[in-house]
């Protein structure tokens, strides 16, 4: 016997897996080891088409409060859940069925917000349902505690992150700008001092670079090699640029994307803890707002490594 209507269901939020506090080992891990791996999402909730409604509220609401949903402690629970409705079996007069699905549940949004403070560890995925491990540093000046940063899933978390960085940030397709001056061949006749990671809008136009003209160069980056910078530029003749890096060149930052978040960058949320069943690390900070300063000498990992989705294990 199928019901007529089937519990109302909320977006998307975490999907844990069991594990232990190996997250941050798994991450540290993986990007020791160069991994490159797909982006950490939340918990994907397909539409039933049973639902008398699914959830109609936007991920931003008027206010400008961000809306969570449902987070789902279980993910074992949830998935035999869903596999006894496929199979049509009665639901909503069951307590064996119905009480630990409902326990299941947690509303984030009725958790109090809050602020927290740390330095970065490892970070996973992207904008839309990332990750970030830090060591929250308490107030009372006690010892660390590991967290994980989740980012929502619709990408509508607020992140800033500046500062300044070494050039070991710099990756293969980075959109770079700088002051130079280069020759006829393309190569640069003096050190480059400071790089700016650019954000080009879709509508801006490349520009040519003129040889012995001292002037402002936006280019992608193509690779890093004993000291020197190989730079694409998509417009005129010179399509290639050689560009040597002065021993205290440094790269600043000022961008929206955690794929520029380095471990050991000092880390601000407000947001959401939760440390019960499910909870990543030694607690799960649902991330309303993310600002990360950069440290110039942020130690660890190479750039543009990513942890593999499977290790962030819950408790």
């Amino acid at each position: 016997m199928r019901p007529s209507k089937a519990p109302r269901r909320n977006r998307l939020v975490g999907d844990p897996s069991t594990g232990s506090r190996a997250l941050l080992v798994g991450l540290m891990l993986v990007m020791a080891g160069n991994g490159d791996f797909p982006v950490v999402h939340g918990q994907v909730v397909p539409y039933n088409p049973y639902a008398d409604s699914q959830d109609p509220t936007p991920p931003v609401l008027p206010d400008g409060t961000i809306h969570w949903g449902t987070f789902f402690k279980s993910a074992a629970i949830q998935k035999a859940y869903e596999r006894l409705w496929n199979l049509g079996a009665c639901r909503n007069t069951n307590k064996a069925i119905t009480i630990p699905v409902e326990n299941n549940k947690l509303s984030i949004d009725s958790l109090p917000e809050d602020e927290f403070r740390g330095v970065v560890q490892a970070v996973t995925g992207t904008n839309a349902g990332g990750a970030v491990a830090f060591l929250q540093t308490p107030k009372d000046g006690s010892g660390g505690v590991e967290r994980v940063a989740l980012l929502h899933p619709a990408g509508v978390s607020r992140v800033d992150v500046s500062g300044t960085a070494g050039v070991s940030l710099l990756v293969p397709g980075m959109v770079v700008r700088f002051q130079a001056n280069v020759d006829s061949k393309g190569r640069g006749t003096a050190p480059i001092h400071v790089l700016h990671v650019a954000t080009p809008s879709a509508e801006a136009k490349p520009t040519a670079v003129t040889p012995g003209l001292d002037e402002m160069v936006i280019g992608k980056v193509v690779q890093m090699k004993r000291g020197n910078l190989s730079v694409r530029v998509d417009a005129g003749k010179i399509r290639r640029l050689t560009l040597p890096l002065a021993d205290d060149a440094v790269v600043e930052v000022a961008t929206s994307q955690i794929g520029l978040i380095r471990p050991g960058d000092v880390i601000e949320i407000k947001g959401r803890l939760w440390t019960g069943e499910g909870a990543l690390g030694d607690g799960t900070v649902f991330a309303d707002q993310l600002t990360v300063t950069k440290k110039a000498s942020a130690a660890g990992g190479s750039p543009g490594e990513h942890a593999d989705a499977a290790d962030l294990g819950a408790r």
